[in-house]
């Protein structure tokens, strides 16, 4: 198959790279801005059909939480209309679409993990947006798969894992949110269902996938500490209310995976011994 992987340069985009090297059964168009404008709708059809593309895997997004509570416009464009361009021309070549959403749609006032089948209530700008992206990519490819995680870290790029060793290391003293509850995702094992998706077959739906276990940033945070072997650092939690941010973040946002765990016959990596996977990497 041809496969177009969006937004290359990111966390997950990076470890679908290294994944690729493993299954070179298809062949891979891996684009990020330079590449591919993906809020161009022309561009988009235009590549799609001179590279024969069969599927994609939208890894692109907006992402900066805070900063899109003041960029609405270019959240909209990268969220919610992109990904509209990208379903609309893989439905009409009858391709297949996977795109990346985020525990952002709920509104994070549960006490059990979310179901796929539970109402959404997003109440920032970035959920907001991503919730109209997966409602457009259903809505314009038929074999369209929305994988909704959260809390994702990599060896690649900038994200709260690398910024706590850091900071760790920095600084003698750290506040850190303790009730604010959910579970992180190593990018390189969602990047591991992806392509496994892509080689069972792509079942239609919305999906949920993280890693197991349940766990606040705090925990978080003195875990990272932990494994990095940083020990000069006093890790003291906060209430979220000591720690306002522009955009409101989910209280309990654990996401159920049961749905792909059992469609694609998967084992979920507990969230403990991938986070020392990728530290021993770093």
């Amino acid at each position: 198959m041809n496969i177009l992987i969006t937004g290359c340069n990111g966390q997950l985009g990076n470890e679908m790279q290294l994944l690729e090297k493993a299954n070179p059964q298809h062949t891979y168009f891996n684009t990020d801005v330079a590449e591919l404008d993906i809020t161009n709708q022309a561009a988009i059809e235009t590549f799609v059909a001179e590279n024969a593309i069969d599927g994609i895997v939208n890894c692109a997004a907006y992402t900066a939480v805070d900063k899109a509570e003041d960029n609405e416009e270019l959240c909209q464009r990268l969220n919610a209309e992109a990904p509209a361009y990208l379903a609309h021309a893989m439905g009409k070549r009858g391709g297949w679409m996977i795109q990346i959403s985020t525990d952002y749609v709920f509104d994070g006032t549960n006490h059990t993990p979310y179901t796929e089948d539970e109402d959404t209530c997003p109440n920032s700008v970035y959920g907001k947006t991503k919730l109209v992206g997966e409602l457009n990519v259903q809505k314009l490819c038929e074999r369209s798969m929305i994988i909704r995680t959260a809390w994702m870290y990599s060896t690649f790029g900038n994200n709260f894992v690398k910024t706590m060793i850091r900071l760790g290391k920095e600084k003698p003293e750290l506040g850190v949110i303790f009730d604010q509850i959910g579970t992180p995702t190593y990018a390189r094992d969602l990047a591991r269902v992806i392509m496994t998706a892509i080689n069972k077959g792509i079942v239609p739906g919305i999906y949920h996938f993280s890693n197991e276990g349940v766990i606040s940033w705090y925990d978080f945070t003195k875990a990272i500490h932990r494994l990095a072997g940083i020990t000069s650092c006093y890790v003291r939690p906060l209430h979220t209310a000591e720690y306002p941010t522009p955009a409101t973040r989910p209280h309990y946002s654990v996401l159920d995976k049961t749905k792909i765990k059992q469609t694609y016959g998967i084992e979920v990596p507990y969230w403990e011994e991938s986070l020392k996977e990728c530290i021993e990497k770093l």
